[in-house]
């Protein structure tokens, strides 16, 4: 199984286009030591062939033209992505997909709450009706139900419901529902290799215990350092718990958590354009190093669990 980083920043990016902060400052003068990053998004394939998308990024065009194995080259209308899934109905999650509207249909995978979202609040896939269509595969997470994808053999997909929050657009925004966002358990039928990717891991709970400590990597929501991120820096009055993310640092923080497993490699997704441990030399960006802990960037390749 090869699990290909397509973009590992939360939503804007980074640098972010409207950010002056010391990380996006910094990595456009040069006198921050980071890697510029598109928004978060990863492909799975079993052989190398036909990946599956998880999440379509608003910088889904910029991710295929830098990764040539989800480009056209069996025919002169061709792609290596065989299905999408979607973890919730965030703008950064979804709107990506407007980019692939010149394809043949598209078959996506999601649970009826991003369905509900992507048809009513944000109307991604009306839109697209008058385009290539999408052909909706309903994601059942009450209980999780194992599923799989035509074109994608050997992979084994188990959808886990998450505690967090659905987008603004959403009827539930205020009102959490399962579905409204999802971890995604990946297996390789052939290893059998397992990689929990959950982007949007707001909260530890009890049912999530075994999928982390049974997983040879985990895929972690990587947003903020600390809790109060955003309010300190003057950019926002919510919290990072508020908006659905685990911040990595306190005593109840995402470190914390991951000191707890032994077996999985750990690795942090959508991160913050903010988020101190962007810079190379930052003493956060040490601790998690020290904790066993990796920062993903764009074109990361995990192999089948070897480091790479």
């Amino acid at each position: 199984m090869k699990i290909l980083v397509l973009g590992s920043a939360a939503g804007g990016g980074f640098p972010q286009w409207n950010c002056n902060c010391r990380n996006c400052a910094g990595v456009r003068d040069g006198s921050v030591r980071a890697t510029p990053r598109t928004q978060s998004s990863i492909a799975v394939s079993a052989n190398g062939t036909d990946w599956v998308l998880f999440n379509a990024s608003p910088d889904i065009l910029t991710q295929i033209r830098a990764n040539p194995a989800l480009q056209p080259g069996r025919g002169l209308r061709d792609t290596g992505i065989v299905g999408v899934v979607l973890i919730d109905a965030q703008i950064d999650h979804t709107t990506g997909l407007f980019m692939l509207r010149e394809g043949r249909p598209l078959d996506v995978w999601c649970t009826p709450q991003v369905h509900e979202d992507l048809t009513t609040g944000n109307p991604v896939f009306n839109v697209l009706s008058h385009f290539c269509t999408v052909r909706w595969q309903p994601v059942s997470v009450v209980p999780p139900s194992p599923f799989s994808i035509p074109g994608a053999a050997g992979l084994r997909l188990t959808p886990v419901p998450l505690t967090s929050k659905a987008p603004p657009y959403s009827p539930h925004r205020h009102d959490p529902h399962p579905g409204d966002n999802i971890g995604v358990l990946i297996e390789d039928a052939a290893t059998g290799r397992k990689v929990f990717y959950a982007p949007g891991f707001g909260a530890m709970e009890p049912h999530l215990e075994p999928y982390l400590d049974d997983a040879d990597c985990v895929l972690l929501d990587g947003t903020f350092w600390t809790d109060d991120e955003m309010i300190s820096l003057g950019i926002s009055t919510k919290a990072a718990r508020e908006i659905g993310h685990l911040p990595q640092s306190g005593p109840a923080g995402m470190i914390a958590l991951l000191g707890r497993y032994a077996k999985p490699r750990k690795v942090l997704i959508h991160i913050n354009n903010t988020n101190p441990i962007l810079d190379e030399d930052s003493p956060e960006r040490a601790e998690l190093a020290r904790a066993g802990i990796e920062v993903a960037f764009d074109g990361m390749l995990i192999d089948d669990g070897d480091r790479k």
